[in-house]
């Protein structure tokens, strides 16, 4: 079992298809939460994921709550990404169906989503001031590597 990344309301359809490129690459599931600021057919969406997108394994859901109630995710299973997480992304064990979620690329996790699990809030640290927030498809990228860490090193 691998780790699965989620986009909850993922804006840009550029970002999108590099994690879903990301993925293939990791054989990991891309799940997708409405709304989406793009369609799936978007052009650039598969630009983005170039000629993997046919074997990205995806799942849509129309919204967070259809999410887990079909789901119905463990909370040491969910991670969610913020900038203002109080703990960085290295502390945890990431269990190998682990849940890597993360919130549109201008506002973030929906702040019920972020209320409802602040416990399992990580960051990516940074070492300068001067960069707000880091790109969504890079941030993925490194949650993806650093959640399969153990089992690479297996």
């Amino acid at each position: 079992m691998r780790p699965a990344i989620v986009l909850v309301h993922p804006e840009i359809p550029g970002n999108t298809g590099s994690v879903g490129r990301t993925c293939v690459a990791l054989d990991m599931e891309l799940v997708l939460i409405h709304p989406l600021g793009f369609t799936i057919s978007d052009t650039r969406l598969k630009r983005a994921g170039l000629d993997y997108w046919q074997h990205i394994r995806l799942a849509e859901f129309p919204n967070w709550e259809a999410f887990v109630a079909e789901r119905a995710p463990r909370a040491d299973q969910m991670f969610l990404f913020e900038e203002y997480a109080p703990r960085s992304f290295y502390e945890p064990d990431y269990p190998e169906d682990a849940y890597l979620v993360f919130g549109c690329e201008t506002k973030g996790l929906p702040e019920e989503i972020v209320a409802a699990h602040r416990e399992q809030m990580v960051n990516l640290p940074m070492c300068s001031d001067k960069v707000r927030s880091l790109n969504l498809a890079n941030t993925a990228t490194a949650a993806a590597y650093q959640a399969l860490r153990g089992q690479f090193m297996r």
